[in-house]
């Protein structure tokens, strides 16, 4: 793991560097989608955790960190079925730049997030930047439905039974993934660049994490 000193930090829009706790980010995030939650069919989980109650939310003390190359750990080799029941390995994605969101259907800040993820999907599309999520709590009809719901295209792994792809990233990072939603950023050699724990503050951190590391020598 990297040291403190050493842990770039990113502010929203900028690569000036930052650190951005939990609440703030949680904060930015409900004044800007209770807008846009207004006009839409109401979402009690979303309301709840508009309204404080952090509905199905697995919380830790946010951080939106950059890793130095020098300071990353291992390749992270991982697999496992997607919700439409395709066979998924890490080694099909080699050489890209990877987004990995962990999440399930009933984590509210999983569901406010899921426009920008896939928003951030499209607007990559033309590069070597892949998306894969990983769903830690639901079976494979629920995950689907979500991403009906939501309109969520990139694939995720079903990891409920057996929390295979979860352990890979917990034994890369040297630490478990507790914090629901996480993000990880994987460099193209498929290591551990960026990670944004809680959920993403709109598009702007998460674009810049990714073009940083598609700017990077291979």
């Amino acid at each position: 793991m990297p040291s403190d000193s050493t842990v770039r930090q990113i502010r929203s829009g900028r690569s000036s560097r930052t650190r951005r706790s939990r609440r703030a980010v949680g904060a930015a995030l409900a004044a800007v989608l209770a807008i846009g939650l207004s006009a839409c069919a109401p979402d009690p989980v979303s309301e709840s955790f508009l309204n404080g109650e952090n509905t199905g939310y697995v919380a830790a003390d946010g951080a939106i960190v950059e890793i130095p190359v020098s300071e990353r750990g291992e390749p992270v080799v991982f697999s496992g079925v997607t919700e439409e029941g395709e066979k998924f390995d890490s080694a099909d994605i080699a050489g890209q730049v990877a987004v990995v969101n962990f999440w399930y259907a009933g984590c509210a800040p999983c569901r406010l997030e899921a426009a920008d993820l896939e928003a951030l999907w499209q607007d990559f599309s033309d590069e070597d930047v892949a998306f894969v999520g990983i769903n830690t709590r639901d079976q494979a009809d629920t995950a689907v439905a979500f991403a009906n719901e939501y309109g969520v295209t990139y694939p995720s792994l079903i990891d409920v039974d057996t929390a295979q792809a979860k352990l890979a990233f917990a034994k890369a990072e040297a630490t478990p993934i507790t914090a629901t939603p996480t993000t990880l950023v994987l460099d193209k050699q498929g290591r551990v660049a960026a990670r944004i724990i809680g959920p993403i503050d709109g598009k702007s951190i998460l674009s810049t994490l990714v073009k940083d590391a598609l700017a990077e020598d291979s």
